[in-house]
This record gives structure tokens, sequence and C-alpha cells, in this order.
């Protein structure tokens, strides 16, 4: 299982369908495709095909979902790809490994996620064959040749330029690498605020080629507080309070993600990139569960152990009976609950959460821009 944390980088490119694909969603949004990169907090399944122990193949993970039955999502449910689609009005993107990906399928996007991985490719080499960052681009620019026999050149140019694309990355740079282990390679290598420097710079990197290959409208979310997890209150949290230590990593983390952020949009001249403060999205829940609806976002709803933080979610472990009334579902991934909230807060949230809009806003501008551009052609 992956030790990924609550906020992942989201980068979401917006994809709209070409007219004769397109479709009128829930809030009377064009559908557009979506595309999905980063760790298991988004993952929806590509590593039940891979030979790797980060997976959630097996129950109770899927307790919750439809089918309830486990589908590699790190979830009791659904997870927040799959609430970011019902938001938009499209049904969930499959994972790209999965052979149903095909044919008018790959129209509506594709989800290659993998448990484990960060913005650094050694980060998770316990897992082994994990999808990193680097293969899940090549698989971004695999698809859209897949796409362009489909359609065609320009009509999968245009798909792209204006599909949505959620990219959750970092949590796993800090506690599946560089905390990994006592004295780990990374730590021997940097002082903490060095490491967080470096990882900003290859993670805008990422940002830049995603936008090479044509993505125009990115959501990315920060990671959350990373030391209030279940496992890492029980591991190193004192009297089960959040690891400090942690907590100072995504806190020198999140700010200069949201610097170079604005810094990319300036030099693009654009706001492609949208932040998603999912740290403050987290804390809300964390640090008052009552008010939300939850019991407790100490302990998870699936484990052993303090907490329920320790090791695997299995079918031996503890397992809460209601999901709702908990904030954590495993060790370290959110309820479907808690996705919900963060997806609210992704789709409506104010300046505090949302920089420079929310998605909701972005939806809004750019439907009108591609109905301008449908009026033109």
């Amino acid at each position: 299982m992956s030790r990924d944390m609550g906020i992942v980088l989201t980068f979401v490119v917006t994809l709209v369908l070409p007219c004769v694909y397109g479709q009128q969603g829930q809030q009377g949004q064009i559908r557009r495709a979506f595309f999905v990169f980063g760790d298991s907090l988004v993952d929806s399944g590509n590593n039940n095909y891979l030979a790797t122990t980060a997976r959630a193949d097996s129950p109770p993970y899927g307790i919750d979902y439809p089918t309830h039955r486990p589908t590699g999502r790190f979830s009791n449910g659904h997870n927040i790809p799959d609430l970011i689609s019902e938001q938009i009005g499209s049904t969930p993107t499959l994972p790209y490994l999965s052979p149903r990906l095909s044919g008018s399928r790959l129209l509506v996007g594709a989800n290659f996620a993998s448990a484990g991985i960060g913005i650094l490719n050694d980060t998770g080499i316990q897992f082994l064959n994990i999808i990193r960052i680097t293969r899940q681009i090549e698989y971004f620019e695999q698809y859209q040749q897949r796409v362009r026999q489909l359609i065609g050149a320009a009509g999968a140019q245009r798909l792209v330029n204006q599909a949505l694309v959620l990219i959750t990355l970092g949590g796993n740079d800090f506690v599946n690498n560089y905390y990994l282990v006592p004295y780990s390679a990374r730590s021997r290598q940097f002082q903490l605020p060095d490491y967080v420097r470096y990882l900003i710079s290859e993670y805008r990197k990422i940002l830049e080629r995603i936008y090479r290959l044509g993505a125009r409208r990115v959501l990315v979310t920060g990671t959350g507080p990373l030391g209030c997890v279940p496992a890492e209150r029980a591991q190193r949290g004192r009297n089960g309070e959040c690891s400090q230590e942690l907590n100072y990593a995504a806190s020198l983390f999140n700010p200069q993600l949201l610097e170079m952020i604005k810094e990319v949009n300036r030099e693009i001249g654009s706001d492609v990139f949208i932040a998603a403060n999912a740290n403050q999205m987290h804390n809300d829940f964390v640090s008052n569960p009552q008010q939300y609806g939850f019991v407790t976002a100490k302990e998870a709803c699936c484990g052993q152990g303090p907490y329920n933080g320790i090791g695997l979610c299995t079918m031996l472990s503890n397992l809460c009976p209601n999901r709702d009334l908990y904030a954590f579902w495993d060790a370290f991934h959110p309820t479907e609950k808690a996705n919900r909230l963060i997806v609210e807060q992704i789709m409506s949230g104010n300046e505090d959460y949302m920089h420079p809009m929310n998605l909701s806003t972005a939806l809004a501008f750019d439907a009108e821009m591609f109905a301008r551009e449908n009026e033109r052609d």
C-alpha cells in the first residue's frame, strides 16, 4: 500500500471534446475529457495490473463503492477524480492500463496515476513496479497517438487543449523517500529546506512538460498536513498528536508550490494552472472533525495498532461499521466522505482554498470561451 498523503498536487487540464463529441454535463458545461496524474490519492486502479505491493484490489477496499467490491482505489468508495467527474457531469475515467480503455471510451480521458510514486523517480522504490511520473507522461503521449487514429490530428489536439487535468504529487516524496528511514539517502544529500526547493524545481519541469503536450487548464493540489494521518500519529506523533516534523515539511512545500504556479502562469501569460490548498481543506476536518460530522480524524476506519495506523488495511484489520463517521479510511487515505468535502472546496472554495479561482469559475470561463471558438468555426 502506498503511503501517499493528503494533498496531492492536483494538476488539472481541462479537455473539452470537439462539438461532435461534446455533451451537456450537470452544470450546463460541455463535457470535457479528464486526465489524471499522480499517486494513490488519485489512482483508480492502474496498480491492479502491476506486480507491486502498492495495491488496493482486496477487500475491504471498495466496501462502499457501488459494486461493493475493491477497484484499486485507495478508498472505501469513490476517490477525488471520481467526484470531480461527477461534478462535471462525466463518467469516471478508466485506468490507462485497463483493457476496457479503447474506442470511444478514450474520448472521456484517462487516469495515469499510480500509487506510491512521487515527483522524484527514486520515491517509492520499495514498491518496485509502479508507474513513475515520467512514465505517466509517456503514456499521455501514447494516449494522444491513439486518439489521433480515432478522430484525427486536429480533433485530438483540440480534445487535449480543452481538457481537464488533475495532478497530485508530493506527499510520497516525504513519507516514502526523505523520511522513509532514518538517514535516508535524500536526507543525507539535502537539508529539508534545500530538499523542498529541489522538489519544487523538479515539479515545475513536470508541469511545463504537460503544458507542452497540450494541457491548458490545470488544477494542482498541494499536500495535506502530512503529519496528521493516522500512520504518522502512530509512528511519529507524541501521545497521538500530529507529527510536527512532517507538518513542517508540508508548511515549507505548499507555499513554494503556490509561488511556483504563479510564476509559471505569469511566464505563460495565462492562468493555466490552478492551485488547490489541500492543506487547508484537510486541516478543516482534521482540526474540528465534529463540525463535519466525523467522530474522529485521528483514528483510521480500517487498520490495526495505535489509531489503526500500522500496516495494511486487510480482511483481518479492525473495520469501523460506519465509514461516514471517520475522516480517514486507512492509515494514509481519506474516506469517500472526506474526499467529497475536499472536492466541494475545489469546486466552489474561496481564495483561501483556490488560486486564482475555483474550478467552477474556471469551467464557466472556459465554456464561454469554447462557445465563442465554436461560433468562429
